[in-house]
């Protein structure tokens, strides 16, 4: 009996969530404060195959390093700043988050305080609490009318301009990844940041934290805005050079700016900070009792399908899988993984590149766990400590080109997936089907047909077409007691080149390895585990 997948949650979830898990079947350990004790955490880690955290909880490479069972951290929210990403993606470790179970909060907070900084309440209540009533002071601005930049129209961006368009305002939009159909169906404008720059009243912030993003509010922005233009943050730190924002807010050059959150958290000393025109929330956007339970209750879910059926939702370093492909793409990742490996292990030159023809009607399935899997197989003879998660990232630090081709037609077989490795002396290739009762079959070898299913220990032979060898190479597994579980043979042509692929029932030594290579007819022959 298989034991129940681990998970640790080390941040404070709802006991609904926690409760997702063990109806599901999994072993859970809640400890909501253990995310702040960083020594206790990594003495505890070791076991776990998932861990649930929040915000608290960081997630280094240290840990990692600590955490050899770990297979999904699940972030309950949206931002995983507090997870090294590239470290887990290395050690083959999903990261999941849940981007939409706050998306309505966060909107409704960044509107909030766009119609605060139009309005300037927050200074008007501590005015009016300390008994004093400036009311000529507090003179604001309509919304009515006026322009709103969105930058960054994703799920988050899409509701806060559904919610724009309902008090009047004209919303314009910068996303490179926005269509122009998306943009008309939700009511907004696309167009380029220097444009919106020119025409907003008001920005607002929903675009993720990445290299092209930081700092995307510079100075330089800055001055192209418009003058009196009024700037809310309600997505990531570090979009806005705050110090930059801090000179455009004193020359009166940007009217106002309401922050959620900051370039550096939790945020106790920074040059916003005591501005008479700046208001300033404690990373508040995703903070409701709704949207709390909703990323728990999701995050729950997502984890438990991953551990229990293999489905990958809202993973940012995987393509997602559904519960309904993944028991149909299993067979066939399987399929992918053994053709990589028998590949890989037959190459013994550096590799440049691997090409992947899907063909027939695996070409409409989800390839790309396919893809993931064949390039594992494929560098974990040479690599060992690298799955499906982490084999894109070593392949393309490694300089090894990964092609995929669609085709619609077949042959024999109404599936089948063909890879070739490329390396500076020679293209190679392998290729596979899954039969209708779910059985990875291999069926063709440097373009030879041939038809078998791969066993734990196999060996490969190249030899040439000449009467004598099949006997002899019999002969000589006999006499050391190695049986022989499936032969198949392969050739060219008559006379010309074959291949023999055997399975065994045990593993074989160095020495009748090297036995069957000094054989008559025999080219190359290789040893193959899987």
């Amino acid at each position: 009996m298989m034991s129940k997948p681990k998970v640790l949650i080390s941040d404070a979830l709802s006991e609904t969530a926690v409760q997702i898990f063990r109806d599901r079947g999994l072993d859970v350990t809640f400890e909501p404060k253990l995310g702040k004790d960083k020594d206790r955490l990594l003495e505890m880690i070791g076991g776990f195959d998932g861990l649930a955290i929040r915000s608290a909880t960081k997630v280094t490479e240290k840990l990692l390093a600590a955490a050899p069972n770990l297979k999904v951290i699940g972030r309950a929210g949206i931002g995983v700043d507090n997870v090294d990403t590239k470290a887990a993606t290395s050690r083959g470790v999903i990261v999941m988050n849940t981007p939409f179970g706050n998306s309505i909060t966060t909107a409704e907070h960044a509107i909030s305080m766009l119609m605060s900084l139009a309005r300037q309440i927050p200074q008007a209540n501590t005015s009016t609490h300390q008994g004093k009533w400036e009311k000529s002071k507090f003179m604001g601005v309509e919304l009515f009318n006026k322009t709103l930049g969105i930058i960054g129209c994703g799920n988050i961006g899409g509701i806060v301009a559904d919610r724009a368009i309902g008090l009047k305002m004209r919303v314009i939009a910068f996303d490179p990844f926005l269509s122009e159909d998306r943009a008309r169906e939700i009511g907004v404008e696309k167009v380029e940041l220097d444009e919106l720059l020119a025409r907003a009243d008001f920005i607002s912030l929903h675009t993720p934290m990445t290299d092209e993003t930081r700092n995307i509010l510079s100075a330089e922005a800055l001055a192209k805005a418009k003058k009196g233009v009024r700037i809310v943050n309600c997505a990531r730190g570090g979009l806005i050079d705050e110090a930059a924002l801090a000179v455009a807010l004193q020359s009166g050059h940007v009217a106002g700016a309401a922050l959620d959150v900051y370039a550096e958290e939790p945020a106790q000393d920074n040059d916003l900070f005591g501005m008479d025109n700046v208001i300033c929330t404690p990373h508040l956007g995703a903070s409701t009792g709704e949207a709390q339970e909703n990323v728990a209750l999701q995050v729950a879910e997502q984890m438990s399908d991953y551990l229990l059926k293999g489905a990958i939702t809202n993973a940012i370093n995987f393509p997602s899988i559904s519960a309904e492909e993944a028991p149909l793409l299993t067979p066939w990742v399987k399929l992918a993984e053994q053709l990589g490996s028998f590949a890989g292990q037959l190459t013994d030159v550096p590799l440049k590149g691997v090409h992947l023809e899907y063909c027939g009607d695996v070409s409409k399935l989800n390839i790309k766990p396919m893809t993931a899997a064949a390039i594992a197989g494929v560098l974990r003879p040479k690599l060992q400590d690298i799955n499906m998660v982490s084999a894109g990232v070593i392949a393309k630090d490694r300089g090894v080109a990964v092609q995929e081709l669609l085709c619609a037609e077949h042959g024999v077989y109404e599936s089948y997936i063909k890879l070739t490795v490329k390396t500076p002396e020679y293209n190679r290739s392998v290729a596979g089907t899954v039969f209708s009762d779910g059985r990875p079959r291999i069926i063709q070898v440097r373009d030879i047909n041939m038809d078998f299913a791969v066993t734990p220990h196999m060996m490969f032979v190249r030899n040439s077409d000449k009467p004598g060898f099949i006997g002899a190479f019999g002969q000589l597994l006999g006499n050391h007691g190695v049986n022989i579980a499936t032969f198949n043979l392969g050739r060219e042509q008559p006379g010309g080149d074959a291949i023999t692929v055997v399975a065994l029932d045990e593993p074989i030594g160095d020495d009748i390895l090297q036995e069957v290579t000094s054989l008559e007819h025999v080219v190359r022959a290789k040893r193959l585990e899987f």
